[in-house]
């Protein structure tokens, strides 16, 4: 992509960056006193059936993943104009989310920086390894990215890793602010959550609040894995690497049903979001309608979504993700050499 059509592309795009108040604000109304209202039915329904109870706890999770995009909006400072408001929006969403808005914060932009560059892998994404460095690894680094890759590891226990250990822990360099918020949302839970256990039970909340958060949770890892996990999805080495194609060529076009649209906050535009962090949900597919190049992003649907958890080892010669079945000859050679 030419330099001038780089110009042109973030041209098209700047438009939609502006938040607009009245948007925010429709949205939080629309989307944290209806996840309140699922709750305490899903709650209430455990006298009737815990069958009701689960399919209300789903609904939940689906308010906290559109809850979640409010908070994502206020790390990138899109959500509102004011940089305070994003703060206390992002702080109050990161507690009903069960993440640490400062730290998320950070580690995000850290994400949108290096999204794509082989060379500056391992904060804010998902881990990748390329053939070589698989090939190259001892057996238990293959051990440990091959649990981590399996769908029962990273949608099962990933959840309750970045909720209960990686949310809850400062990073070893982080600022005094980052600390402090991570420390306030951390208390602000213990209180609520002694709250509730108070007033419904420890067994009642750990079965609503559980069910409702490990699916969320496991959404959101899922959301987040598709979008840039995909056959041709865009790695580069750092001299190569350039971030407008990674946006748009290594970020996905997730086609959702209107329903899941509205309830992951258009996200599934995420090579819109990669490349312009400061355009709000709410405007990401006008900004997808109006500029035409970013229609040939790849696009993916419920179905073809799901080819992704094939997807093992990154080829960097021939740019796709391969299987562990179509690397393993390369293991037994490397074993045979190495005799």
């Amino acid at each position: 992509m030419s330099k001038e059509k780089t110009a042109q592309l973030r041209k098209f795009v700047k438009p939609f960056e502006t938040a607009d108040v009245k948007a925010s604000v429709r949205q939080l109304v629309n989307t944290i006193p209806p996840f309140i209202i699922a709750w305490t039915l899903a709650y209430l329904a455990l006298d009737v059936s815990i069958w009701l109870t689960i399919a209300l706890c789903i609904v939940a999770a689906g308010f906290v993943v559109r809850t979640f995009i409010i908070f994502h909006d206020c790390t990138h400072g899109s959500f509102f104009k004011n940089k305070k408001a994003n703060a206390v929006v992002g702080t109050i969403t990161g507690i009903m989310t069960l993440f640490a808005y400062e730290k998320w914060k950070r580690e995000h932009s850290i994400h949108h920086a290096s999204s794509g560059n082989l060379d500056k892998r391992g904060v804010g994404d998902i881990w990748v390894m390329t053939i070589e460095e698989y090939v190259e690894a001892s057996k238990w680094e293959r051990f440990k990215y091959r649990m981590y890759r399996n769908p029962l590891v990273m949608f099962g226990l990933g959840p309750l890793f970045l909720v209960l250990i990686s949310s809850r822990f400062n990073r070893k360099d982080a600022r005094k602010k980052e600390r402090n918020n991570t420390y306030l949302i951390n208390i602000s839970l213990v209180v609520i959550y002694s709250l509730l256990i108070w007033a419904i039970g420890w067994q009642a909340f750990l079965i609503v609040q559980g069910i409702t958060m490990f699916t969320a949770g496991a959404l959101g890892i899922w959301l987040f894995y598709i979008q840039h996990t995909f056959e041709d999805s865009y790695f580069e080495d750092e001299s190569e690497w350039d971030y407008v194609k990674a946006a748009v060529e290594g970020s996905s076009y997730y086609q959702l049903p209107k329903v899941l649209q509205w309830v992951t906050g258009n996200i599934g535009f995420h090579h819109v979001h990669h490349l312009s962090p400061r355009v709000p949900n709410y405007n990401l597919e006008k900004a997808h309608e109006s500029t035409p190049p970013l229609q040939q992003a790849t696009t993916i649907n419920l179905k073809t979504s799901l080819k992704s958890l094939r997807y093992k080892v990154y080829d960097a010669k021939n740019k796709t993700f391969v299987t562990f079945g179509e690397i393993k000859h390369l293991l037994n050679e490397n074993k045979i050499t190495a005799q």
